[in-house]
Parts: C-alpha cells; structure tokens; sequence
C-alpha cells in the first residue's frame, strides 16, 4: 500500500476507499486529450481494471494536447499506444483495449463508471443510453478553444438527470471541433482529470460531493467557474 499511502491519509478514503479503487471497473471511451488526462490519473490511482475504447489512430497533431501517446506510437492504434503508457504507469492494473467504435455490443459485464472523453454528439447519446439502460453513473466532459464543461450524472439515482436532459437528441449536432477551431492544451488536461476525480468520488461512495445535477463550465482565458444546475426532464425521451 506504500504506492497509494497519500490516499490512504486522506479523510473520508483510507483503506477502505483504496480498496473499493481497486476493486472498480471504469469504461474509458475516447483516448484523445481528455481520455489521456483521466486514464493516466486513474491508472495511478490503482482502479482495478480501465476499459479503453476508441477506434482511431494516433496522429502527429494528437501530440499537442493527447499525452499519454508519445513520438514513437504515431500511426498506431489509440488504445494500443494509451495501454503501453498506462502499463508502464502501473503495471499491476488490468487495461482492456477495444481498437472499435463505440457501440452498446462492446461493453460486457458491470461497469462502476463510464467517462465520455469523446468528441461527437451522436457518440456521446449513444454513451448516455447505454448509461440509463443499465443505470450506470457517466461522467461527461468536453473542451473547445479556451471553454471546458464537465457534468456528473448518477443513474443510479432516481433524480438523477441525464445527458439527454441537457442536450436533446434531436438537436442539430454541433460541427465544430478541435480540428476546426483548436484548442488550448492544458483545458483538455484541467478537464481529463477533473473527470477522473469525479469518478474517483462515485466509487468511493461520495455521490452526494460530486456534480450530479450541475454543470461546470472553465473558461480557461479568463481563469473564471460558473456552476449551472441542471434537473431531470421529466419530458426527457431517453430517462423518462
């Protein structure tokens, strides 16, 4: 336990929350700046077994802000070269590597928590669904320019709002991206591991400290927060 000691000094963690890290199973969807920031602090935090999922290739640009790829893995799989950092982070963790694009098929058995590290609206409903169907808690986050937002929602909560509730379904999906507008480095980091403490917290048992029911927006320019709360749509055509 000395590799997880400072956690173990913390109030409301100890060894029992180490020990719930260590028995957890967190689905990673989407190994670019986000995914890289959370994979990383939870690898070192000890989660049991991380599932990476994410079909593309590591690419030259990717290495501006996605910093679990290195020079050496450019052209290879995402998942492959985030599994070869990870391993090397902490060898006695399981990672999982699913070189696809998401889909509901790809995810067996029970997962503590899925993060949304992806960039694409239909993706991203399609994460939430599967999150309500099997009343899994899912952390979201996404980053643009110089603005992030993250949001928890614990469906395992009955008051629990959903993805869906903020952002409807049939809504036009938005067609900018980092490729199209950029984005500031160090925003996807602030965000990644902003997520991995969230899901940290979900597992050991802090539900009611996390941000369900809120929406946190950074804009990293001007170094400023602003917390939205955010309610269950009972309207809503995915949890309702």
């Amino acid at each position: 336990m000395l590799r997880y000691s400072r956690h173990l000094m913390l109030d409301n963690f100890g060894f029992e929350g180490q020990e719930k890290i260590g028995c957890s199973r967190i689905a990673i969807i989407g190994l670019g700046g986000l995914g890289s920031a959370a994979s990383m602090y939870l690898a070192a935090s000890g989660v049991g077994e991380l599932v990476l999922i994410d079909d593309d290739i590591v690419d030259l640009s990717n290495l501006q802000r996605q910093i679990v790829h290195n020079e050496s893995e450019v052209g290879f799989k995402k998942v492959v070269s985030a599994k070869e950092s990870l391993s090397k982070l902490n060898s006695e963790i399981k990672i999982t590597q699913i070189g696809k694009k998401f889909s509901d098929s790809l995810l067996e058995g029970k997962f503590d928590v899925i993060l949304d590290c992806t960039d694409n609206f239909k993706t991203r409903q399609e994460i939430n669904s599967y999150c309500v169907k099997h009343g899994t808690p899912l952390v979201s986050a996404a980053a643009l320019q110089w603005t992030g937002h993250i949001a928890t929602f614990d469906l395992r909560r009955e008051d629990s709002p959903c993805y869906a509730c903020l952002y409807d379904p049939s809504d036009v999906a938005p067609c900018e991206s980092c490729a199209t507008l950029g984005v500031i480095s160090p925003l996807l980091g602030i965000m990644g591991s902003f997520q991995a403490l969230e899901a940290i917290k979900l597992i050991v048992g802090s539900s009611e400290r996390t941000l369900c029911g809120q929406l946190l927006k950074f804009d990293a320019f001007t170094s400023t927060w602003e917390r939205l709360n955010l309610n269950r749509n009972p309207r809503c055509s995915v949890c309702k």
